[in-house]
C-alpha cells in the first residue's frame, strides 16, 4: 500500500515536472519575438500581409510593429539610453550605414543569413541588406508631351526649349543631384563618386525653371495630377498610383535613380538573435515576390524573379526587375554617407535658398 501510494505520489510529481517544463517550452516560444518598425500607411500594410505575417508563421515567432515617418532620431535616442525597445527597422539604406558608424546599428554575419548573402554585394552592407526598391523617375504630362514627344532622359528635362513646360524637383540632393549629373552627360554607372561642383552648376540651369522644389511624394504626385506643372522628379510607385485612377500621365524608368530601403537591427536589440532570423526571412525569394503583389515596389532580392509568383506582366512595371534596373543607376549610399555625401547635403540648403 505504502508502496503504491509512493508510486502515485512519483507519479504526480513527474506530471507536474512535465507540465511544469511544457507551461515553461511554451513561454520561451511565446516570447521569442521581435518588434519591427517601418514607415506606416499602405506600405507597412503591404509589408504586413507579403512578408511580416508569413515570416512571423514560419519562424514561430510574434512580430510586434511600430511605425514612425522618420525613424533616425527615435534610433539614436533609444541606442543612447542603453536600452532599445525596437529590433528591427526598414528605413532609408543611407542611414542603415550611418548608424554604423556611429555605433547605433549591429554589424551583421551574413553567414546567419543565407538569403541575403546570396543576394548582388551591392544590394548589401556591413550594417544592413536591402529590402525594397523604388525609383526616383521621369514623370510628365500625357497631355502636354502626347506620344512621340515625350522626354526621355534628364536631358530632356533640362530641355526647355525642346520640351517647354513647368517643372518640378525633389528639395533633397539625394538623387537629384545624380539626375543633374546624367542631364549633363555622365553615364548611369559612372555617377560615383559624384562631381558635385559639376552637379550644382548643371542645377543652376535649371533653377529658373523649376516651378515647385516639392518635399513629399504626395505632393510630386499631386502637382503633376492637379497640372501645375508638366514634368517632375517622382517616385515611380507615387505616379503609378495615378494611372491606376485614370490620370493622364506616364513616366519612364530611362535614367531613373533605383533606390533601397534596408533593413538593420538596432545596436543592444533585446531580441537580436531572433532579429537575425527574421532578416534572413524577410528577404526569402517567395516572401520578396510577394511584396509587389500589393504595391508598387519592386523586390530587393533578385531570386524573386524566378518564383514565379510575379507574373510577366507585372515584372515589366517594377522598378527592379532586371530589363528596368538596368536602365537605371543604382543609387550608392556608401557615397551619401560619406564625409563628401554629407558635406553636398549641407550645400544643398544654400543652393536652394539663393
Amino acid at each position: 500500500m505504502a508502496v503504491a501510494s509512493n508510486t502515485g505520489l512519483g507519479r504526480a510529481l513527474f506530471g507536474a515536472a512535465l507540465g511544469l517544463f511544457a507551461s515553461t517550452s511554451i513561454a520561451a516560444n511565446a516570447a521569442e519575438q521581435i518588434t519591427f518598425v517601418s514607415q506606416g500607411g499602405a506600405y507597412q500594410k503591404a509589408q504586413t500581409v507579403a512578408i511580416l505575417d508569413p515570416s512571423a508563421k514560419k519562424l514561430g515567432i510574434t512580430i510586434n510593429q511600430d511605425s514612425i515617418p522618420d525613424a533616425w532620431p527615435v534610433i539614436k535616442s533609444q541606442v543612447a539610453s542603453g536600452k532599445p525597445i525596437w529590433d528591427v527597422v526598414d528605413v532609408p539604406t543611407g542611414y542603415c550605414l550611418r548608424g554604423g558608424e556611429q555605433g547605433l546599428i549591429e554589424k551583421l554575419d551574413f553567414s546567419k543569413i543565407p538569403n541575403a548573402a546570396a543576394m548582388p554585394e551591392a544590394y548589401r552592407n556591413p550594417y544592413s541588406v536591402a529590402y525594397e526598391f523604388y525609383s526616383s523617375v521621369l514623370a510628365y504630362s500625357q497631355k502636354k508631351y502626347p506620344d512621340g514627344a515625350t522626354p526621355n532622359s534628364w536631358a530632356d528635362f533640362w530641355d526647355v526649349k525642346k520640351f517647354p513646360g513647368r517643372r518640378a524637383l525633389r528639395n533633397h540632393p539625394i538623387a537629384t543631384l545624380e539626375a543633374a549629373l546624367m542631364a549633363d552627360g555622365v553615364a548611369p554607372d559612372k555617377l560615383y563618386p559624384l562631381d558635385v561642383d559639376r552637379a550644382f552648376k548643371k542645377l543652376e540651369e535649371i533653377k529658373p525653371n523649376i516651378t515647385v522644389w516639392w518635399t513629399s511624394g504626395a505632393q510630386s504626385a499631386q502637382l503633376l495630377n492637379d497640372g501645375e506643372v508638366d514634368m517632375v522628379m517622382a517616385w515611380n510607385g507615387r505616379v503609378s498610383a495615378l494611372t491606376k485612377e485614370g490620370a493622364k500621365v506616364a513616366y519612364t524608368y530611362n535614367q531613373g535613380i533605383l533606390q533601397s530601403t534596408s533593413l538593420c537591427i538596432l545596436k543592444g536589440a533585446p531580441n537580436l538573435a531572433t532579429a537575425v532570423k527574421f532578416l534572413n526571412e524577410a528577404v526569402d525569394p517567395v516572401h520578396q515576390a510577394n511584396l509587389p503583389l500589393h504595391i508598387d515596389y519592386g523586390p530587393a532580392n533578385p531570386k524573386a524573379f524566378d518564383t514565379g509568383v510575379v507574373k510577366p506582366e507585372r515584372v515589366a512595371q517594377l522598378p527592379s526587375a532586371p530589363d528596368n534596373a538596368k536602365k537605371q543607376a543604382l543609387m550608392s549610399y556608401a557615397w551619401w554617407a560619406s564625409p563628401d555625401g554629407e558635406a553636398a547635403e549641407k550645400r544643398w540648403v544654400s543652393f536652394v535658398q539663393k
